[in-house]
């Protein structure tokens, strides 16, 4: 079937940055047919097809949530300024409250959050990940789940070959599917040993998936590096053979210039989390010098539980803000850039550029509608600038993704939101979150 999307500003972010306003994107089933100027509409075949007017709408290329955990969502807003958070409130209450059921409920719930934020693909890093690769198939979104490995055990593995074993299991399920898919996410540099780190890096990259895992985060984490070999984190990964083209580090704040040079080499990427890193006060990664070095970089959200958002539009606006601060800089980082760390170099680090993350003739349907008659959206002199420093997830109009809208209207098309969020909350009051919460502290 197709459709047209029409009298929209089209923000391609293909390589040549093309804008058309007014514009028109016309897609076949799942694929993007054309794309340009309104005048060229006339010269295709329109005989059935699907019209969509966006009034003067912005179309563009579905957001890329590059690194977060979606069943954290029964955290979110607790312990939110309890310091070193993660060993002393998160890893334990994930040990007595998370199960299969809680990380498929809370998954569909954070794909719905997305969706309605116009985020399109996600790379998810969680427990229980066959749980949440079942639930973002149901939900529609295009995502990655990867399955957590930790040394001393986690909340559904208490030996982390086990969990690898699930993990590569989990890998052939969704090898042949046209949107979910699945890889070995060890939780960090730190808590895995070079072992384990080794064997799901041999894994993930037989498979040609991400080898995903938090790098360069923690003070702790530096330090114990330092002390343990006397080097850095990006350093000793390198050293054990497990930096490479699949390398997908989460944060990486604390990176040298010897760092930085070593992922240019290896061709590693990374997912920057700006909001959560902030919140946390771990500071500001040096993303000016990784985009320098041509190293892929794009965004994400980290866990609802550390960031409290899972919209990337929320990130586009805080990074503008802290870079531009952190440099002394206003020009830096100009708004076309930070759309682009959103959308295709986001699907570049994901690995998934060839398909999505720009509006291209043979590309996957991922499309974002923003509306532009709201207070917030008026006037559109730069659509880009629009995008990073006036849309907020309120404004996302439409969503589809591989061609099937997801989101009209401001609402979810084939899921309720309701009656999501009505099942998580039933399973949440099997567990007293405040209570452990309290004790832990």
């Amino acid at each position: 079937m197709k459709t047209v999307i029409k009298n929209v500003i089209v923000v391609t972010m293909n390589h040549k940055r093309e804008i058309y306003n007014p514009g028109y994107l016309l897609f076949e089933n799942d694929i993007i047919k054309a794309v340009g100027p309104m005048e060229e509409l006339d010269k295709h075949d329109l005989l059935g097809a699907s019209l969509v007017d966006g009034k003067q709408g912005i179309l563009m290329p579905g957001m890329v949530n590059l690194h977060t955990h979606m069943g954290m969502i029964p955290f979110r807003g607790l312990g939110d300024d309890c310091k070193d958070r993660l060993r002393v409130f998160l890893i334990p209450m994930e040990n007595k409250a998370m199960d299969e059921e809680m990380v498929y409920l809370s998954t569909r719930y954070a794909a719905g959050e997305m969706l309605l934020s116009g985020v399109t693909s996600v790379l998810d890093m969680y427990y229980y990940e066959e749980e949440a690769a079942k639930a973002m198939d149901e939900m529609g979104i295009r995502g990655i789940a990867g399955q957590t490995i930790m040394e001393e055990g986690a909340c559904d593995f208490s030996d982390p070959y086990e969990a690898i074993s699930y993990g590569e299991r989990l890998i052939k399920k969704y090898q042949s599917h046209p949107r979910i898919s699945g890889c070995i996410a060890p939780h960090g540099t730190s808590t895995c040993s070079s072992e384990v780190l080794k064997a799901a890096y041999e894994i993930d990259s037989s498979y040609q998936v991400p080898f995903t895992l938090h790098t360069a985060e923690m003070d702790y984490e530096m330090k114990y590096f330092e002390q343990e070999y006397s080097m850095t984190p990006a350093a000793y990964l390198d050293r054990i053979g497990v930096l490479g083209e699949d390398t997908l580090a989460a944060h990486c704040i604390h990176m040298t210039k010897e760092d930085l040079d070593l992922f240019k080499r290896k061709g590693a990427r990374v997912a920057h989390c700006i909001g959560s890193n902030t919140k946390a006060a771990k500071g500001v990664a040096p993303v000016t010098e990784m985009i320098e070095r041509d190293i892929p970089v794009g965004l994400g959200t980290d866990g609802p539980a550390s960031g409290n958002t899972l919209d990337i539009l929320t990130q586009m606006k805080l990074f503008a803000d802290f870079h531009k601060n952190e440099t002394k800089d206003r020009s830096v980082f100009p708004a076309e850039t930070i759309v682009s760390l959103a959308t295709i170099e986001g699907a570049k680090a994901m690995g998934l550029h060839l398909i999505t993350g720009s509006l291209e003739p043979g590309k996957q349907a991922d499309l974002v509608l923003i509306e532009t008659l709201s207070a917030n959206m008026f006037p559109v002199y730069d659509p880009y600038s629009a995008l990073v420093y006036s849309a907020n997830p309120s404004n996302v109009e439409s969503v589809f993704v591989a061609g099937e809208c997801l989101v009209k209207d401001k609402k979810l098309v084939k899921s309720n939101l309701e009656e999501i969020r009505k099942d998580l909350v039933e399973k949440m009051k099997q567990t007293d979150f405040r209570t452990h919460m309290t004790q832990d502290q």
